[in-house]
């Protein structure tokens, strides 16, 4: 796969998910607002993806920092992780990565401030390698789950264009073709921003995994039809309680799954899981700009002017609708990852 986000010649390279599929290019961000830009406007996305985006995106800002002494190159790091993290409020592993960058920065205080610069750029490049490596546990795990001949629903995009590489969903969906099973996938486009469509299509065709898209819409006739065996999506958050959050419509798909006796699965690494918040009410859910809803791509209306809008980029699937969470340390039933996650 095209590297999705990476430290090249000191700069943060980012593949830019919003020219997908018509054109693969990439972004060259050299200061760290630029990096806050790509993550705010969807140029980088995906929960994983964006943890390992904003760590980058901290150490690029460090580098830029002039102060010759510990505590005010620490004020101004700090300023930058606070840049970072107004981003975008839902997905919890960009909060992770900015305070494991932090923890980071507290335990260089008596080395040389260039030391510490380079520190910050070796901490980043390891959480953009532990998190290939998070993805490819995982796959191994969820790959069990999946039978060969059977067809599975996946929705928005957990695939290795929401990671650092390989994927979440995705990445269980590819390591299971990597058996050798002879699996399909159905990808739901995903309004209003088409992950499913322009980027879940587009990077099993690279793989040449067999996928068909649907709108979101038809869901509940192909499990009806008997056409889907199983479910598994990503998360951008996951409550201590197993409820999860991800993007808009899982809830739908999720309840679907259990009218029709069809297994959901969730696959996420541990920085997904937030055990500071006790349920999925106590996640935030980001609220998006009408136009993405409106129009496609912002240019092409497809609603009339001045309707009123609600656009929540993410809504919440209770734990007991969840079949199992698929980690990178097994399988869990949504109620056991407070034991099994807690430090």
């Amino acid at each position: 796969m095209v590297p999705t986000v990476e430290w090249k010649d000191g700069a943060v390279r980012l593949l830019d998910q919003s020219r997908l599929p018509e054109a693969v290019e990439f972004l060259d961000c050299r200061d760290y607002r630029e990096v806050a830009d790509a993550i705010r406007s969807l140029k980088v996305r995906g929960a994983p993806a964006i943890g390992v985006t904003a760590a980058l995106g901290v150490a690029l800002g460090a580098q830029a920092v002039e102060a010759g002494d510990y505590q005010s190159f620490a004020q101004e790091v700090g300023a930058i992780c606070d840049c970072l993290a107004a981003t975008r409020p839902t997905a919890v592993n960009l909060f992770w990565a900015i305070e494991r960058m932090k923890q980071t920065l507290a335990s260089l205080q008596d080395r040389p401030i260039l030391s510490v610069k380079q520190a910050l750029v070796e901490e980043a490049q390891r959480i953009r390698e532990e998190d290939v490596a998070l993805c490819r546990s995982m796959g191994r795990h969820g790959a069990e789950l999946i039978k060969d001949g059977q067809t599975v629903l996946t929705h928005c995009n957990a695939g290795a264009l929401a990671t650092a590489g390989y994927g979440t969903a995705l990445g269980v969906v590819r390591a299971a073709w990597e058996q050798g099973k002879k699996i399909a996938v159905i990808a739901d486009e995903t309004r209003p921003v088409l992950q499913g469509a322009r980027l879940t299509a587009w990077e099993l065709m690279q793989d040449k995994i067999p996928v068909t898209l649907i709108t979101d819409n038809m869901c509940g006739a192909l499990m009806r039809q008997g056409k889907i065996d199983l479910c598994v999506v990503g998360a951008d958050r996951i409550a201590a309680n197993g409820d999860v959050a991800n993007k808009i419509g899982t809830y739908s798909v999720a309840v679907l799954a259990k009218a029709h006796g069809i297994p959901f699965y969730v696959a996420a690494p541990y920085s997904t899981i937030d055990l500071k918040t006790t349920s999925g009410a106590d996640i935030p859910i980001e609220q998006r700009h009408p136009l993405e809803v409106t129009t496609v791509h912002g240019s092409h209306p497809v609603a009339p002017e001045g309707v009123a809008v609600y656009n929540p980029a993410f809504d919440v699937t209770p734990a007991e609708l969840i079949t199992g969470i698929i980690t990178e340390r097994g399988v869990f039933k949504p109620g056991e990852l407070a034991r099994e996650f807690t430090p």
